[in-house]
């Protein structure tokens, strides 16, 4: 059995330098206790300054300590903001296809998520008028991917322009899940959310992605904004975080050295993705009924397959057949069938010969 939907980079065969990755965990400051509800400002700068080195970072205010607030994961980030902002009943709007954990964090939360829609043309674009028309009264935030998960598509000027225009109009929040973003494919990424300030604006990322270190359980939120809006959801989000204190002091020293290690990692990735994205585009040109689509970003390949039978039906006949293991797209709620999608960090052997089984059943058709 070829399993093409990998996603833990810990078990796809990477270098990792574990004598740096464990060496970091045994700070003597971690046996002291200081809590702190945004984390140790120690560990905030160092975040900050990513940010502030980053290839996205634009003219302006750079990225202040102040403005980061540590959390274990992303998933707790999206807890805090859905709290935050929303009472019981309230809504966030979601993009469509896009990853299916925000439906459970938005259950568990009491939030409402309300779709916009994707549309492909050349590369994958926001609906900008969809999504104005899905903003009702009860709306708080907009969400964004970027890349989105699994499209792969950035948030371009173009399109991040009027979405904060929006956000501030209707007084909305604008949160963007930025943890793919250092992972540039057919594109480079052009907007963060950190940097934004004409509404209230929140990024989310973490040491799972950018470091390839799911396993240490270490993510952020970047708050901005207009300077009273940002105050206030500061204040408040440090009741929140206060109130659980979750992330340890052994990561938050590693931070620094577990953060620089992306150096070390990010390469391969890259190496690993274009390897296999290659292949993969080798293997297509001789199978006219498969596409595609384009990737500007991320670890993941969307395919436009025959919509003959659902993708569910397909991805179950895979298995059956084929002995391959691939995501069908309702997985990440496409809106018609006729979408796979495949992990491009799998093991480039796996790779090659999952996607010539996959090629094989449609040449068989």
């Amino acid at each position: 059995m070829l399993d093409l939907t990998a996603s833990n980079p810990t078990r796809c065969g990477f270098n990792f330098d574990a004598e740096a990755i464990l060496g970091s965990l045994s700070r003597a400051e971690s046996l002291q206790y200081d809590p702190q509800p945004q984390g140790l400002l120690s560990a905030r700068e160092v975040v900050a300054d990513y940010y502030n080195k980053n290839k996205v970072a634009r003219a302006g205010d750079p990225i202040a300590a102040e403005q980061v607030f540590l959390t274990t994961s992303t998933s707790e980030a999206y807890s805090y903001l859905f709290r935050l902002l929303c009472d019981p009943g309230e809504e966030v709007l979601v993009p469509r296809p896009s990853y299916p954990l925000f439906e459970f964090l938005a259950e568990i939360q009491d939030v409402q998520l309300r779709p916009y829609e994707l549309f492909y043309d050349h590369g994958w674009h926001i609906d900008m008028g969809g999504l104005a028309k899905a903003a009702s009264h009860r709306t708080r935030a907009v969400m964004v991917v970027n890349p989105n998960n699994p499209t792969g598509s950035f948030i371009h000027t173009r399109e991040l322009e009027p979405l904060v225009s929006l956000c501030r109009e209707r007084e909305m929040a604008l949160i963007s899940d930025e943890v793919f973003l250092d992972y540039e494919v057919e594109n480079a990424p052009e907007v963060s959310v950190a940097f934004s300030r004409e509404c209230l604006a929140f990024a989310l990322s973490g040491l799972s992605k950018i470091s390839c270190l799911p396993q240490m359980k270490l993510a952020w939120i970047v708050v901005n904004g207009p300077d009273q809006m940002r105050a206030e959801a500061r204040a408040r989000l440090e009741i929140i975080a206060d109130t659980y204190l979750s992330v340890n002091a052994p990561i938050q020293h590693a931070l620094p050295q577990l953060l620089a290690r992306r150096d070390h990692i990010q390469p391969q990735l890259g190496v690993r993705v274009r390897t296999n994205l290659r292949f993969l585009d080798d293997q297509l040109k001789e199978s006219g009924s498969v596409q595609r689509l384009r990737v500007e970003g991320g670890w993941y390949a969307v395919l436009r397959v025959p919509a003959k039978e659902s993708d569910e039906d397909l991805a179950i006949d895979l298995i059956e057949s084929e002995g391959v293991i691939v995501h069908p797209g309702h997985f990440y709620d496409f809106p018609q069938d006729g979408y796979l999608v495949v992990s491009l960090i799998t093991l480039a052997e796996e790779f090659r010969e999952g996607i010539s089984r996959v090629l094989k059943r449609f040449r068989d058709d």
